[in-house]
C-alpha cells in the first residue's frame, strides 16, 4: 500500500500586470466571417459525383460565364467545394490583406495544389465584408494542427483576403468607454476602479459589476489618448485558479498555490492522507528527496517540508511514487467531485 501524508497551508498570490492583460475594450472585438466556395486545379482529387452540391456548384459557376452545363454531365474530380473561415480584426480598412482557411466539405481526397476561386466572405449580418481567392497551401500539416497527412483536407490562404466593407467603431467622439474583464472577478473589478482612479487622481472609473468597469474620459485627453494610458496601467491581479487537464496526452496544468483540502483518499494501491498541521516537522530517520520533498521511514510515505499542501505537491508527490499519468488524473478528479479542491478543474 503506497500512502502520501501532505500537510496544509493556504496560499494567496496577487500579481501586478497591465490592465490590457486582462481587460478589454468593449466593442473593440474580431469579427467572425465565413463562405462558400470551389477549389480548382486539384490532379484527381477533388469531389466525386456523389458530391452533389459540388456538380451543381460547378454548373452555377458555368452558367454565370455564359457556358450552359447540366450537373449529371459533369464529371471532374479536379474541383472541391469548400467552406472559407476567417477572423476579421477591429479597426480593419478596405484593401487591408488577411489569411483565411480553406477546408473542404466534400469527399474530395486533398486540396493540395488548388486555387480557391473568388468567394464573398459573409458575417452574420450577411452583408459582404471581404473577397478571398488565391492558392490554397498545406504546408505538412492542416490548420487544425494535425500532424502530417497524406491527403491533407485543410489549408491556408496567406494573405488571400482582401477587405470590402469596414466595421465602423467609433471610438474618437465618445465620452464614455466600458472595460471588459476576460474572466469575471469582482475583485479584480474593484483592483481595476481603484488602479485608475490612483492613477489620474480622480473618479473617473466604476466598477459596474464583476466583469465591466465604465470609464470617463478626462477633458484633457482624446478618448484614443485615454485608453492607451488606461492599458498600461497596473493593478493588482488576482488569477482564477484553474486545473487543466489533458486526458489524451496525460498534460496537468495547475497553479503552484492551488490548496488542498484535508482527505483520506485511496486509488488502487495508493493511499493519500492529507493532514492538516501548523507547524510541518519531518519524521525520524526520513531522507531528503529535493528542497520541499522527504521520503519517510516507509518508502511509500511521503511529506512537504514546508508544510504545504498543494495540487502541485500533490503531483509531484504521485509522480515520485511513480504513479501514471492516468492515475493522476483519477485521483484529482475525484478530489474535486469531494469538494477537497475548490479551484476549476476543467478537462480538454
Amino acid at each position: 500500500m503506497k500512502t502520501i501524508i501532505l500537510l496544509l497551508l493556504t496560499l494567496t498570490s496577487i500579481y501586478a500586470t497591465k490592465i490590457n492583460d486582462v481587460a478589454s475594450i468593449v466593442g473593440v472585438r474580431d469579427n467572425q466571417i465565413i463562405g462558400y466556395s470551389l477549389v480548382v486545379g486539384l490532379k484527381k482529387t477533388g469531389d466525386g459525383t456523389t458530391s452533389k452540391f459540388t456538380l451543381q456548384s460547378i454548373s452555377n459557376m458555368l452558367k454565370a460565364m455564359n457556358i450552359d452545363m447540366n450537373p449529371i454531365d459533369i464529371k471532374s474530380k479536379n474541383v472541391a467545394a469548400v467552406v472559407v473561415t476567417a477572423t476579421l480584426k477591429p479597426f480593419a480598412r478596405q484593401g487591408d490583406k488577411f489569411d483565411i482557411t480553406v477546408s473542404s466539405i466534400g469527399d474530395a481526397k486533398s486540396l493540395e495544389g488548388g486555387t480557391l476561386l473568388m468567394t464573398p466572405l459573409k458575417g452574420v449580418d450577411g452583408k459582404i465584408y471581404a473577397l478571398a481567392q488565391g492558392h490554397i497551401s498545406i504546408g505538412g500539416k492542416n490548420s487544425r494542427g494535425a500532424g502530417s497527412e497524406s491527403h491533407p483536407t485543410v489549408g491556408v490562404v496567406f494573405g488571400g483576403a482582401l477587405v470590402e466593407r469596414e466595421i465602423n467603431i467609433d471610438l474618437y467622439n465618445q465620452e464614455f468607454a466600458t472595460l471588459s474583464l476576460k474572466e469575471s472577478n469582482f475583485k479584480n473589478s474593484v483592483a481595476i476602479q481603484k488602479a485608475v482612479n490612483n492613477f489620474y487622481n480622480t473618479q473617473i472609473a466604476v466598477a459596474m459589476d464583476s466583469r465591466s468597469i465604465r470609464l470617463k474620459r478626462p477633458e484633457n485627453r482624446s478618448m484614443i489618448e485615454f485608453l492607451a494610458e488606461v492599458q498600461d496601467i497596473d493593478m493588482n491581479y488576482r488569477p482564477k485558479n484553474k486545473i487543466i487537464i489533458n486526458e489524451r496526452t496525460g498534460t496537468i496544468i495547475a497553479g503552484v498555490d492551488i490548496e488542498v483540502k484535508p482527505v483520506v483518499l485511496t486509488h488502487g494501491d495508493i493511499t493519500i492522507k492529507i493532514l492538516a498541521q501548523d507547524t510541518p516537522s519531518q519524521p525520524e530517520g526520513s531522507m531528503t528527496v529535493d528542497k520541499d520533498l522527504v521520503i519517510g521511514l516507509n518508502e511509500n510515505e511521503l511529506y512537504t517540508t514546508k508544510g504545504t499542501t498543494t495540487v502541485a505537491n500533490v503531483v509531484r508527490s504521485l509522480q515520485k511514487l511513480g504513479a501514471s499519468p492516468k492515475d493522476i488524473i483519477s485521483i484529482l478528479e475525484a478530489m474535486k467531485s469531494a469538494g477537497c479542491i475548490s479551484a476549476e478543474l476543467k478537462v480538454i
